[in-house]
């Protein structure tokens, strides 16, 4: 019964900020890698970034490279999803993921190598 909770979502202008959290419940290992994974309509999911259960890795989309930063508090089973200079491109619904069967390295970027997910947290940059 995990779940992940996002928020923090929510309309801000081109060049704005947000940040995401993503809370983890119920029997999720203490230590787990995760990812944020977005997907605007009509368009497939596609990952945003991951971080490495202990943290010490972090992995980035190109395209939000330098703008977007993944962090962890392990003891409070949250993920964070800084996102700084935010585009229109960036609106889509945000979904964070959690990985608890094995190590990030690898397969950071396939959604499909996750193992809980949240509902999802609505980000729309206007321009």
């Amino acid at each position: 019964q995990v779940q992940l909770v996002e928020s923090g979502g929510g309309l801000v202008q081109a060049g704005g900020s947000l940040r995401l959290s993503c809370a983890a419940s119920g029997r999720i290992a203490s230590r787990y890698g995760s990812g944020w994974f977005r997907q605007a309509p009509g368009r497939e999911r596609e990952f945003v970034a991951a971080i490495s259960r202990g943290g010490g890795s972090t992995y980035y989309k190109d395209s939000v490279k330098g703008r977007f930063t993944i962090s962890r508090d392990n003891a409070k089973n949250t993920v964070y999803l800084e996102m700084n200079s935010l585009k229109p491109e960036d609106t889509a619904v945000y979904y964070c993921a959690a990985k608890t069967n094995g190590y990030l390295s690898g397969t950071y970027y396939r959604a499909w190598d996750y193992d809980y997910w949240g509902q999802g947290t609505q980000v729309t940059v206007s321009s």
